[in-house]
């Protein structure tokens, strides 16, 4: 059974950082491209970075384009979403998820196992 565990949550100021952590089990992570997530209080689900089974590919949301670093270690099994200069508005739930065919990494449908989300609230 495929198990993503989300940590590094919590609450930072506006223009802070906070480093995402997704633990993986029960699979072959290197089979998997990796995303991570989000959903705001009120709003849809979107997506925010994808990456690879390799790392070769990238993919961010405009939204986030040179702030935000997607990155993935195979052999610890984790995937990892390092977000700088955040901002109120990216106050969310995010979730991270696998999915065995990675090549329409913003494409929520893409994704086959969701982890269960962490909290990141970003103050004024």
């Amino acid at each position: 059974q495929v198990q993503l565990v989300e940590s590094g949550g919590g609450l930072v100021q506006a223009g802070g950082s906070l480093r995402l952590s997704c633990a993986t089990s029960g699979c072959t992570f290197s089979n998997y491209g990796m995303g991570w997530l989000r959903q705001a209080p009120g709003l849809e689900l979107e997506f925010v970075a994808g990456i690879s089974r390799l790392s070769v590919n990238k993919n961010y949301a405009d939204s986030v384009k040179g702030r935000v670093t997607i990155s993935r270690d195979n052999a610890k099994n984790t995937v990892y979403l390092q977000m700088n200069s955040l901002k109120t508005e990216e106050t969310a739930v995010y979730y991270c998820a696998a999915a065995t065919t990675y090549g329409r990494s913003w494409d929520l449908k893409t994704y086959d196992y969701w982890g269960q989300g962490t909290q990141v609230t970003v103050s004024s």
